[in-house]
């Protein structure tokens, strides 16, 4: 029988849980996803999640699993898992002789463009949801300047270039395990773009321990 884009939706939204969870490492959820939108009948979709729990059924819980997750949220650390999926509340911003900002709790789509000329935007991941494990942001400004703000335990990869401008790189690094993977990329013409990491409200609170370095 063939498949309907609600059914191959279904079977990504399973294999993000299941790469937020630590099931599939990013190499197969990557090959699973591909195979996931190629797909035409449901004997093609079948087999990509038949080794996963069934979409909305988890594990049942143990004392020593519930402890350790209510110290990790006493610790402030990051739920990954419950920030992963959803429907994008945006998926692009863009400015012209003004501005815009992306920030607080919000839903950051799949691919998200940003475009500043002769002005400027703000782009802020420490509170925001993510549609997807895999998640890319273009940036592009010509004569302006964008801001990229992600939390020190987010994976993030920053591929963007400057022509008579600067594109920040002092971002890229590894984060926590079972958090998203963020490429940042574009460029900057006669501007500048800049990706750095500062701690999550909670942390500069103190709940999730020591002061980290921001990147200024």
């Amino acid at each position: 029988m063939r498949a309907s884009d609600a059914e191959r939706e279904r079977v990504a939204e399973a294999l993000r849980d299941a790469v937020a969870e630590g099931r599939l490492d990013m190499e197969e959820f990557e090959e699973r996803l591909e195979a996931t939108y190629k797909a035409r009948t449901h004997g093609e979709l079948a087999p990509l999640v038949r080794d996963l729990p069934a979409p909305g059924v988890r594990p049942p819980s143990v004392p020593a699993s519930s402890a350790s997750s209510a110290s990790s949220a006493s610790s402030g650390e990051v739920d990954w898992p419950s920030r992963i999926g959803g429907t994008a509340t945006s998926r692009g911003a863009f400015a012209f002789w003004g501005g815009f900002g992306r920030r607080g709790t919000w839903t950051v789509g799949r691919k998200f463009t940003a475009f500043a000329m002769w002005g400027g935007g703000e782009i802020d991941l420490r509170e925001a949801r993510f549609e997807s494990a895999e998640t890319v942001i273009r940036c592009f400004t010509v004569m302006g300047g964008m801001g990229v703000t992600v939390p020190p335990e987010l994976t993030v990869r920053v591929r963007g270039f400057g022509l008579m401008g600067g594109f920040g790189d002092r971002a890229t690094g590894e984060g926590t395990p079972g958090s998203p993977r963020v490429t940042v990329t574009g460029f900057a013409l006669m501007g500048g773009i800049g990706v750095e990491r500062k701690q999550r409200k909670a942390a500069k609170r103190g709940v999730a321990g020591g002061p980290r370095k921001e990147l200024r």
